[in-house]
């Protein structure tokens, strides 16, 4: 399908490239001293850049790696972890990112499942002793034979680096990776869904899905290479790949990253670099709302701010408008999808604030029953599935899991329940796993967050079942209480006056200082659940 007007239009004020790889090349050459990456460490600028990633693409050859070998980057976030997946792509080899919070049980099955031959890391993560775990793991799996410490590669940058070496060495090392790219279609990158339970499934990309994903970012954004991101969504994800990796590369805008998200330390750096695009998950923004001084920060220059990967609690994205000028926006999809449609600049704050924006018109979306029998738009909720280039290439040798993923006619499902109006504006309405059945009424846990979240002294909410011997299962809600305690009676006097259902009311309220995040940076509603059951269990949860 050829793309429309529109996304001609927003495409003709960027830069257009092949490759990721041809981006970084370019601005080595004609903007050698810009600043590609920007930590609190230090910051790199594009020629530096460049050399960092033609350095490590050169390790990976000399240690014998062919093309097509799975390499996994265990990485802390920050430059590094860029340059590394850059250098993959240099070097014609597969990817394997591995979130760096990862304990070894999920490291064990990243490397087994993916059949990575190489570990490139840092000698430790946090107080995790890498070539320890790789050890233990490479003992059971026999095509793992190679540790490659990063660090000894290229050094972590401090303060303002603008070489990545002489020139005779990075000379030679171009000729060692001369050729080994491989094409936009090939399978480029492995990574894994930031699931909270059980272990992640590992998901396939090729290059040229990210391409795409770009271009809509553009055209979501109003993006332009005058732009400086700031990503605080783990690189190794998906929303971390668009938001840190591809996107502000191929605009040639600086990116800022940290090695761990904290909301004071963000705020410091959107006032001191002059961020205009912010990228963050629900919880990270709502965090950084929760900061006692958040209006003390001059966030002046930032204009937009991309969010998602969960629900996106309409009152707070109003009160983060309203407090820092910028237009909040939202591109709905997932790992596995990329994206379906998105909100842009051009939308009134109504649609912008409940709806995940406009059905793409390049990418093929149909809605489906419970049974997997296509339903009209309008009809009701349904759960959508798309096809198109911009999906990912499913599930890593896991045809149970692909199975589950694809509908008998090849059409890719997303986890949601949607409604699509007739104007193509999508509303999330709930997962489909996301439910909490009491008395054989099905719950929609976001929209009990969204209602709680708005209730008076309220910073965030999170809404999870515990098992019922009457009711099968009670609706309980963590709060993180913005001052003063929060008390159950008015939680339930604030939504019955809203004229909410009675079965919906929660049962049970824990208040907490934070709420438990996924390494994808959502909120980990597994470990919600387990920490419902055990409180019940040991007696701490009763009913009034």
């Amino acid at each position: 399908m050829q793309p429309t007007q529109r996304l001609r239009d927003a495409m003709s004020r960027v830069p257009v490239w092949e490759s990721l790889d041809q981006a970084i090349r370019s601005h080595a050459a004609t903007r050698p001293d810009d600043w590609a990456y920007i930590e609190p460490a230090g910051r790199l600028s594009w020629a530096a850049y460049d050399g960092y990633v033609t350095l490590i693409a050169a390790a990976l050859v000399d240690a014998g790696i062919e093309p097509g070998e799975r390499v996994a980057l265990w990485i802390p976030d920050g430059v590094l972890v860029h340059a590394a997946l850059s250098a993959a792509l240099r070097a014609g080899v597969v990817a394997v990112g591995i979130g760096a919070r990862s304990g070894e049980r999920e490291v064990r099955h990243l490397l087994s499942r993916t059949e990575a031959t190489t570990l490139l890391t840092v000698p430790s993560i946090g107080q995790v002793g890498t070539r320890e775990v790789f050890d233990r793991v490479a003992a059971d799996l026999p095509r793992l034979t190679r540790y490659l410490d990063l660090p000894g590669i290229v050094p972590a940058p401090v303060g303002e680096v603008r070489s990545a070496g002489d020139r005779d060495a990075l000379a030679g090392a171009e000729q060692r990776i001369a050729g080994r790219r491989r094409p936009v279609d090939a399978l480029s990158i492995i990574n894994s869904t930031s699931g909270t339970t059980g272990l992640p499934k590992c998901v396939a990309h090729d290059e040229r899905r990210w391409l795409m994903y770009h271009e809509y970012s553009v055209d979501c954004g109003d993006l332009s290479t005058e732009d400086v991101c700031l990503s605080v969504v783990p690189a190794p994800f998906g929303f971390g790949l668009w938001t840190a990796h591809f996107t502000p590369t191929l605009l040639g805008a600086p990116t800022v990253v940290l090695p761990r998200f904290d909301p004071r330390a963000t705020l410091q750096l959107l006032q001191d670099e002059r961020v205009t695009v912010f990228m963050a998950v629900s919880t990270q923004f709502v965090m950084m709302l929760g900061q006692p001084d958040f209006d003390d920060y001059d966030l002046s220059a930032l204009r937009v701010m991309f969010t998602g990967g969960e629900a996106v609690p309409r009152h707070k994205a109003e009160e983060f408008e309203r407090r820092t000028g910028a237009v909040i926006l939202n591109m709905y999809g997932s790992n596995e999808s990329g994206v379906l449609s998105y909100t842009t600049t051009d939308d009134p704050p109504e649609r912008r604030h409940t709806t995940a924006g406009r059905l793409i018109p390049e990418v093929e979306v149909r809605l489906f029953d419970a049974d997997r029998n296509e339903i009209d738009f309008g009809s009701g909720p349904g759960q959508p599935g798309l096809i198109g280039t911009v999906r990912s290439r499913g599930y890593y040798q896991d045809d149970e899991a692909n199975r589950a993923l694809y509908t008998e006619d090849g059409w890719m499902l997303m986890g949601d329940l949607v409604t699509i109006d007739a104007e193509g504006y999508l509303q999330v309405v709930g997962r489909t796993s996301d439910f909490i059945i009491r008395g054989g009424k099905n719950i929609s846990a976001p929209a009990v967050e969204e209602l709680v979240s708005e209730v008076p002294g309220v910073l965030r909410a999170a809404a999870v079942a515990v098992p019922d011997e009457v009711f099968g299962e009670r609706v309980c809600v963590y709060v993180i209480p913005a001052g003063a305690p929060v008390t159950l009676d008015a939680v339930r006097r604030h939504l019955a006056d809203q004229g909410v259902s009675k079965e919906w009311l929660p049962e049970y309220l824990v208040l907490v200082e934070e709420l438990p995040v996924s390494e994808g940076g959502k909120l980990a509603k597994g470990a919600l659940r387990a920490d419902a059951r055990r409180r019940r269990d040991d007696g701490e949860l009763v009913l009034s």
